[in-house]
């Protein structure tokens, strides 16, 4: 085996997990992550996002849902970087992906985006958004 990913959910699973590591060869690399953003999350997210995108400029620019979300990515501190592009002529971010972060950085980015909009009045269809 070269490549394995378990989620650790139940007894089953985490037996599965110590019979590997006994087993696997010595130099074998080994990971702990917290636990993703659920869909939920996901879908809170890119709800905010949308209302965002629909209500506000930014410095007189309309922005996608995605430029909010880079944004947003920037406010909390996940290493946005930007390079100029191959061509010369304008740059590409090379900051981290908002899929990567762990349900808490994830819950973190959402109270960002929410405290965001609340301070410029931007009205929140998703019901979770408003209470």
């Amino acid at each position: 085996m070269s490549r394995a990913q378990l989620t650790l959910s139940d007894k089953d699973v985490r037996a599965r997990a110590v019979h590997w590591i006994e087993k696997a060869p010595q130099g074998t690399r080994v990971i702990f992550k917290d636990a993703k953003r659920t869909q939920a999350q996901n879908d809170r997210m890119w709800a905010a996002l949308t209302d965002i995108a629909s209500q506000l400029m930014w410095h007189g620019v309309k922005l996608s849902t995605e430029d909010w979300k880079l944004l947003f990515m920037d406010a909390l501190n996940q290493e946005m970087r930007l390079v100029p592009n191959i061509n010369g002529n304008g740059f590409v971010n090379l900051g981290r992906s908002s899929s990567s972060l762990s349900k808490a950085e994830f819950s973190n980015l959402i109270d960002l985006i929410h405290e965001f909009g609340a301070r410029h009045s931007v009205v929140f269809h998703d019901p979770e958004s408003r209470s």
